[in-house]
């Protein structure tokens, strides 16, 4: 297996935790930041679909413009996150081991930010989700939601056995 290969199977593996985290979160709800200095959660979707997008066209042209992101309702976020996910996930199904390794260039208004292989980029970034899901995952019960599995069961997962709450007490 390749290092793209364990990539794209990684990101496969984590699909459907992000999925169970977004659709968790109160819509209604989507302004919530536990604290100033916090990112609003509204914010950390979009950073989540940015991600996903410069990750795409990474693989499709060598490098992403980060720009301003659309004023989205909460529905259309998540609907804009699976649609950037999934897109993600079939250009690195689809790109070949030559482009996976070739330098790939991050552009904020016009300058080179960071530039490193795609490879090394789309890991950066896949890690930097995981993050953010975490976050996330920590807003949607003060946010008024319950907390869905993402690993394994949580409190507020309604199919938790007695067996998985023994074990978290």
């Amino acid at each position: 297996m390749t290092n793209r290969e364990f990539h794209l199977q990684c990101r496969k593996n984590e699909t459907l935790a992000f999925q169970r985290v977004l659709n968790a979160l109160p819509a209604d709800r989507f302004q919530y930041t536990p604290h100033d200095k916090s990112q609003t959660a509204l914010k950390i979707v979009g950073t989540l679909i940015a991600e996903a997008q410069a990750c795409s066209g990474l693989a499709k042209h060598g490098e992403f413009t980060f720009g301003a992101m659309p004023e989205l309702t909460a529905a259309d976020q998540v609907a804009a996150f699976v649609k950037a996910w999934d897109g993600l996930l079939h250009d690195v199904e689809h790109m070949d081991e030559t482009t996976w390794a070739k330098p790939g260039r991050l552009l904020i208004d016009g300058q080179v930010r960071l530039e490193q292989p795609i490879g090394q980029l789309c890991w950066l970034f896949f890690f930097d989700a995981i993050h953010h899901r975490g976050q996330l995952s920590s807003y949607i019960r003060p946010m008024g939601g319950r907390v869905p599995s993402i690993y394994g069961p949580s409190g507020d997962d309604p199919t938790m056995s007695s067996v998985g709450k023994a074990r978290l007490a």
